[in-house]
């Protein structure tokens, strides 16, 4: 049993109380929740938004009344970002606008669902990435809300005129003031998280927007695409994150090596351009002061 099972399953495959004990006791199954269970090697394997993936479905599948994974707990099933997130809780959305009896664990929601605003991932009913990149605006900051907006944008599961249509047919209460913000902010050309923080970093910090994705060209020919470049000022930043060096690895490569052809690469494009590369990584985000003062400093003896 690869997938989240219930004890009424278990049962009506030929397993006891006993044998569901034991399995439990021996780490072959896990216990999700009371009642629920997933192999424990399955378990295992996951990280924390993959775990909280099977603990949503299992809620679904316990749940007394129709609901659908919505909020933080719909992110897994479109392989959003969930940086910055609580996953302690499993959110869903009730599709007859009723409150529900509290559930340690699960938050119900009640927001009118409209045709359009479900739809099947991996057989289970969540909210459309449309409705999801406006629900998550209510629930988190504008910093990682836009992280999950900008992934949603540029996976092509959304578009920003999509959402600001959805968005204009729906009761605003305060839990949406940061909505226009992040919709303003968005960008689907922006394509990952570490990309995300450094775009709202840099209107955060009143610094000049740069432009997203700049293509480096010869002879018509795509020789690099920088994360963000300010063409004006002549100069690029680069962002570098925590697996650049190895997810993205070539066939017999080690980590030196990619190391080497990115350095490869920032002596090119400078030789074709002129311009001036800095380097941020996740340690300069978390003092958002001092790397300010370093890329202003950066951008004045570029200009």
């Amino acid at each position: 049993m690869d997938s989240v099972f219930l004890r009424k399953d278990a049962l009506a495959a030929g397993y006891t109380d006993r044998d569901i004990a034991r399995e439990v006791r021996d780490e072959a199954w896990h216990r999700v929740r009371r009642g629920a269970y997933v192999a424990g090697s399955t378990w295992q394997q996951l990280d924390p938004s993959g775990r909280h993936a099977i603990l949503a479905r299992a809620v679904v599948l316990q749940a007394r009344t129709g609901v659908v994974l919505s909020h933080a707990s719909a992110l897994p099933e479109y392989g959003a970002p969930t940086w910055g997130l609580a996953l302690d809780q499993v959110h869903v959305t009730r599709r007859d606008r009723r409150s529900g009896r509290k559930e340690a664990g699960v938050s119900q929601h009640r927001g009118r669902l409209l045709p359009g605003d479900v739809e099947n991932r991996r057989g289970v009913d969540v909210t459309s990435a449309t409705r999801l990149a406006i629900d998550i605006t209510t629930v988190a900051t504008v910093e990682t809300a836009l992280c999950v907006v900008n992934h949603l944008l540029h996976q092509g599961l959304t578009s920003q005129s999509s959402i600001e249509t959805r968005y204009a047919t729906m009761d605003h209460d305060p839990f949406t003031l940061s909505t226009d913000l992040v919709l303003r902010l968005a960008d689907p050309r922006i394509e990952s998280v570490g990309e995300s923080r450094s775009w709202h970093f840099f209107w955060r910090q009143g610094l000049p927007a740069p432009e997203p994705q700049w293509v480096v060209s010869e002879a018509g020919r795509e020789i690099a695409r920088l994360d963000f470049a300010w063409p004006d000022l002549g100069c690029w930043l680069e962002f570098d994150g925590r697996q650049k060096y190895v997810r993205y690895l070539r066939d017999g490569e080690t980590v030196t090596d990619a190391v080497l052809r990115e350095k490869r690469r920032e002596e090119r494009i400078t030789e074709l351009t002129g311009w001036r590369c800095i380097r941020i990584t996740w340690a300069d985000l978390a003092d958002p002061i001092r790397l300010a003062a370093r890329i202003r400093a950066f951008l004045w003896l570029t200009t």
